[in-house]
């Protein structure tokens, strides 16, 4: 059964760090595209940031470059999400998502993604 589970989420000050954790299991994701977004209350889920395959390529949202990194353990098929400087307006459930195709036309579309977690709670707090 092919499964995502997010880790990690919480409650932070703004400033602070929070790093998120998806574990796959089911099979080796991490040899695909992966990526996180999030959706905040009344708000459309929206891109995070994203992996190709085989680490080769990142992509990110415009407002979390430089604050936001993406990587993946693939011993642990297990992909990460490490936040810094984190502000209030990061507050939202962030998903992890997976394809089951190797390339993407478009890494921040989510409907590229067919695999996807519960989501976990990331409140950042003034």
């Amino acid at each position: 059964q092919v499964q995502l589970v997010e880790s990690g989420g919480g409650l932070v000050q703004a400033g602070g760090s929070l790093r998120l954790s998806c574990a796959a299991s089911g099979r080796t994701f991490t040899n695909y595209p992966m990526g996180w977004f999030r959706q905040a209350p009344g708000k459309e889920r929206e891109f995070v940031t994203a992996i190709a395959w085989g680490g080769r390529n990142t992509y990110y949202a415009d407002s979390m470059k430089g604050r936001f990194t993406i990587s993946t353990d693939n011993a642990k098929n297990t992909m990460y999400l490490q936040m810094t400087s984190l502000k209030p307006e990061d507050t939202a459930v962030y998903y992890c998502a997976a394809s089951s195709s190797r390339y993407l036309n478009d890494y921040r579309a989510d409907t590229q993604y067919n695999y996807w977690g519960r989501g976990t709670q990331v409140t950042v707090s003034s």
